[in-house]
């Protein structure tokens, strides 16, 4: 079997017909992979040579006796050479195993689908790409199809285009994670929705974490476009205890647009921030409150849109943490590592009005469409133990 290797440089492609029958040892095989890396192969397109061909090189290396890192070895040096992937070779593989033969039993069927572009088309179509830098049509192959034929391994195998991402300027916001400088007041906000069944959407919860005190508040909507979100946001910025400086977000439709901006302008909040590209970890304290705070207590099954409203009554009690609290709470010490830097203990003074929204009350009490969670509870219980 003949092979023909394609060196790209700077001259046009070169073709060399190749006699692999000097490699006899498993070392060369292995020298041979790590010094043609670069180079693109073209078998034959008969498969009975290509069958033919891997029964001598099966035979020629007594594969039956190899151990199993020179098997692997073996099998990646005749799927360089032969054009065939790991699951095509198996089975010829496993059939030398069994009966020292390697034969094609598969036809094409007797009367099969005519194959109008055939693989010399398809590689004559990537060199057409490749000097012209990927067309967007052609005159005689519709575009639908074009993009089927750009999909098939034999172009894959000689063309493989890389784009950059494609950045979005979107003027609203600033890309960077928000520095609170142990201030509270800097919300990290993110959506939870409560999963699809049968095409119908559930509803979506919008979980807001305070960066430094880690206060964290959840509302309830059936949807997140202009009419359902500003309501909710609005209300949900507004149960927060203390003055809101900062609004991150990740970079989602549901918050950077204009009616948001213009409800954040209208509670006089300083600055929108939004997530950065390949920095998962800008919003990463929002969306650790998702699985632990909102999926812990609502878990993850599909809730229709139409039972938002009872989904806020149900949230609306105040949980058993917040009952747990002392009766009076002048200052709460929010006891927590920070990347970077030592445990603090930060003081948050409230008014009045403030704390009798944290103190114990009543079963029958309700706060409106928002759920607050303090993770300080059980630093303020071991306190007062001490």
């Amino acid at each position: 079997m003949s092979l023909k290797g394609a060196v790209w440089v700077d001259h046009p492609r070169m073709v060399i017909d190749m006699n692999e029958t000097n490699l006899t040892t498993v070392g060369q095989i292995r020298e041979f992979l790590a010094g043609t890396a670069d180079i693109c192969w073209t078998p034959e397109e008969d498969d009975q040579a290509r069958y033919a061909f891997i029964r001598k090189v099966l035979a020629r290396f007594d594969y039956r006796r190899l151990s199993r890192p020179d098997k692997g070895l073996i099998r990646v040096y005749l799927g360089r050479t032969s054009g065939y992937s790991r699951a095509q070779l198996a089975r010829p593989i496993r059939q030398y195993l069994d009966c020292g033969r390697v034969v094609q039993r598969y036809a094409a069927p007797q009367a099969g689908f005519a194959r109008t572009y055939t693989d010399a088309d398809v590689r004559l179509l990537s060199e057409v790409d490749a000097l012209h830098c990927t067309l967007s049509g052609l005159a005689a192959i519709s575009v639908a199809h074009l993009y089927n034929l750009r999909k098939k391994t034999g172009y894959q195998r000689q063309r493989q285009v890389w784009t950059k991402t494609r950045p979005v300027a979107i003027a609203i916001g600033e890309r960077r994670a928000p520095a609170p400088n142990n201030r509270p007041g800097y919300l990290r906000l993110d959506t939870v929705h409560q999963g699809d069944q049968d095409g119908v959407k559930g509803l979506y919860h919008i979980n807001a974490v305070d960066c430094v005190t880690q206060y964290e508040a959840v509302a309830t909507c059936e949807r997140i476009s202009e009419a359902f979100l500003i309501p909710v946001l609005a209300e949900l910025l507004a149960s927060f205890p203390f003055v809101i400086q900062g609004f991150h977000s990740d970079n989602g439709s549901e918050f950077i647009n204009g009616p948001v901006v213009k409800l954040l302008n209208k509670l006089l909040i300083e600055e929108q921030t939004k997530s950065r590209s390949r920095h998962c970890n800008d919003n990463a304290q929002a969306e650790s409150k998702n699985g632990a705070i909102v999926r812990k207590h609502l878990g993850y099954g599909h809730i229709p849109q139409r039972f938002a409203a009872l989904v806020k009554r149900l949230r609306s009690r105040i949980p058993e943490p917040l009952r747990e609290l002392p009766s009076a709470v002048p200052d709460r010490r929010n006891h927590h590592r920070r990347q970077g830097q030592s445990t603090q203990a930060l003081s948050l003074q409230i008014d009045d009005d403030a704390i009798s929204e944290t103190q114990i009350t009543p079963a029958g009490r309700t706060i409106p469409q928002t759920w607050h969670h303090l993770p300080t509870a059980r630093c303020l219980r071991r306190r007062n133990e001490r």
